[in-house]
């Protein structure tokens, strides 16, 4: 069996052979000629031979022509030759510098950048993996000399240039810089997860506490975070930027009033909001969220702080009918019978005030429940048992630091 390459082959040969034989057979009955004259001069030549003389000289000035066509291209087709082949190293030493960046080589990475920086004219990129590599050197010199150079090119590399500076500058704790940095990112209109991250950051550590509440909830808004990463840091924003407003209730009724509610289902949040509320008298207006966070699940820490939600006799009274609801369902739970104690201590029951403050002492001894029954002792002016209770107190002050 003959392969079908060879069965092509062999048809070629037989098609050659057949056209020379025809073209043998009709020169042989081709009598014609061809007449030159120059005067005075005359040539006559047979057909057949002007014919391959024709053809012979055309394909010759053919292969003439491409020669000098060549001859005269050459120094184009070397010179981009030589582009290519420096493109190619360029490219071959930045790959070579990320790969040893990601690795932790950072002066390979270095070597390698710088490299690819020199064979590619000026690379951004092939500056910025040099500035990062120069910087995990801990070399502050050439990484600002590569920064620079990362500079040089303008608006082709600046949004990543910046990035890179306030990216590092977080990690070295220059939080101004970083701040700066993202500035000027945002001025070009940048707005993406990664920016949001870093600006989240830095405003938890400058301490730009709605800054921080605006940054996370779009983070949260674009799935860059879960409800429960977002939390934490929402609730610290919070609650230091309610710190800050302490000093003015207006100010601070305000701020409460703009959490939205999916943030004020956050307990921590509301553990730590109580306190700074009532410190301004407009804890009253945190009353029903407690009351619903309470009535859904029950939180003994939460229900300790419950009597700050009273300010006036009316608020005290309708807390104290609440709370004695709920001790029917929670009899044993200290929290709650603390926030008895102190909303009947405020009514002047003492007697039950006592009760429940004692019975919440023995649930749970707690500095705060000895502080509050030695209180209430001073107001009885019954001085032996309250100096016992304020003994007691700064004996377990004195434990818990020790510990």
């Amino acid at each position: 069996l003959i392969p079908a390459a060879g069965l092509l082959s062999i048809a070629w040969l037989i098609g050659i052979f057949a056209l020379a034989v025809g073209v043998t057979m009709l020169a042989g009955v081709n009598d014609g000629y061809v007449l030159v004259v120059l005067s005075p001069w005359r040539a006559q030549v047979s057909l057949n031979l002007f014919i391959v003389v024709l053809v012979v000289g055309v394909a010759l000035i053919h292969l003439l022509l491409r020669m000098v066509t060549r001859t005269v291209q050459l120094p184009g087709r070397v010179a981009r030759w030589r582009e290519r082949r420096r493109r190619d190293k360029a490219d071959r030493a930045l790959h070579g510098s990320v790969t040893a960046l990601f690795e932790g080589r950072y002066s390979e990475a270095l070597k390698s950048a710088s490299t690819a920086y020199s064979a590619s004219d000026g690379s951004p990129m092939a500056a910025l993996v040099a500035a990062r590599a120069a910087y995990g050197l801990q070399d502050d010199t050439r990484y600002r000399e590569w920064l620079d150079h990362a500079a040089e090119q303008g608006k082709e590399s600046e949004v990543a240039r910046l990035m890179t500076e306030a990216e590092l500058a977080i990690d070295a704790r220059q939080f101004e810089l970083a701040a700066a940095r993202l500035a000027q990112l945002r001025e070009t209109g940048q707005k993406h997860i990664a920016m949001l991250r870093l600006e989240s950051k830095v405003a938890y550590e400058l301490g730009r506490w709605e800054e921080l509440v605006n940054n996370v909830r779009q983070l949260r808004k674009h799935k860059a975070l879960t409800a429960e990463q977002a939390a934490p840091a929402l609730r610290r924003a919070h609650v230091e930027r309610m710190r800050q407003l302490v000093g003015d209730a207006s100010a601070l009724l305000g701020y409460w009033q703009e959490i939205p509610s999916e943030e004020l289902a956050d307990r921590g949040l509301i553990k730590e909001v109580l306190p700074l509320m009532a410190r301004a008298g407009q804890a009253m207006h945190m009353r029903a969220q407690t009351e619903t966070l309470l009535d859904e699940q029950w939180d003994s820490d939460l229900a300790r702080l419950y009597a700050s939600c009273a300010n006036t006799m009316d608020d005290t009274n309708a807390c104290l009918h609440k709370a004695e609801a709920w001790l029917e369902k929670q009899p044993r739970d200290a929290g709650l019978l603390f926030a008895l104690g102190q909303l009947c201590r405020r009514v002047e029951l003492w007697g039950k005030a006592q009760s429940y403050l004692e019975a919440s002492l023995s649930v749970d001894p707690q500095v705060g429940t000895h502080l509050a029954l030695a209180h209430l002792f001073e107001t009885l002016e019954r001085r032996d048992e309250s100096q016992r209770h304020y003994r007691a107190a700064a004996e377990k002050m004195a434990v818990g630091a020790l510990a």
